[in-house]
């Protein structure tokens, strides 16, 4: 039995991601901001899950959050969040917002973890990040793009730094269907749709399911890698 935690593990990609731990047998503490979309999440009282609402922009309170988290073999920096805000109309706190949501609080969220992660355990402890392909193509939300494009820096500099201790490996995918979607207006998402071999969004239980492997039982060997979840779209 795996100890998980999951940023955004309440919505999306995290909450498929929850299911499958949550039915793999492990234990799962989610980390979100609220659980309010009580239609579609009923793990708040489930034996497996502990629920911690907790803003990760708030880098500085993550003590708080590390202290309420007594043991972990699997860290799912999952949390994210892109905003319609163009680079020419940037309100600094909403850059702030970003960088600390989207790049900030996983590195500081890793690196306050490890001495919990290599803690003597049955299993080697995995770090799965989840990145986006607007952090290798650029994109309209460049605060966004930029932060998810250190995400996948950070994934490899700490695979280097833990040397195999801590397997860190990535995930960068392109729009997928969750509530994110919403915020990618209609031109842009048709400009994907045209890129794509299938002609459609990932599924977040796609990326989920790649993730969890990442996280379980993908050899030890891939380490430092980011995984491309795109459908061959490149878009413009």
């Amino acid at each position: 039995m795996r100890h998980v935690v999951i940023t955004g593990g309440n919505k999306g990609i995290g909450l498929a991601l929850t299911q499958k731990f949550v039915d793999n047998g492990d234990r799962v503490i989610i980390v979100a901001r609220d659980f309010s979309n009580q239609e579609r999440f009923d793990y708040q009282n489930h034996p497996q899950v502990q629920c911690i609402a907790f803003d990760l922009s708030e880098v500085e309170k993550l003590p708080q959050l590390v202290a309420q988290i007594d043991q972990v073999d699997v860290l799912i920096n999952n949390a994210g969040l892109l905003q319609p805000i163009t680079y020419k109309n940037y309100p600094d706190d909403r850059m702030d917002y970003s960088l600390n949501l989207n790049l900030i609080a996983p590195v500081k969220l890793t690196t306050m973890l490890e001495a919990k992660l290599t803690a003597p355990s049955d299993y080697t402890p995995r770090v799965v990040n989840n990145a986006s392909i607007a952090g290798q193509i650029g994109h309209p939300d460049i605060w966004y793009g930029i932060a998810k494009a250190g995400l996948i820096n950070a994934t490899k500099a700490f695979s280097k730094a833990f040397q195999g201790k801590i397997i860190v490996n990535a995930v960068a995918p392109s729009p997928t269907e969750t509530d994110l979607l919403q915020s990618i207006p209609e031109h842009r998402q048709k400009a994907f749709l045209r890129n794509t071999i299938s002609g459609r969004f990932a599924t977040a239980q796609e990326v989920a399911d790649t993730m969890f492997w990442l996280a379980t039982d993908s050899p030890e060997y891939i380490n430092g890698v980011c995984i491309d979840i795109n459908n061959g779209s490149l878009p413009r």
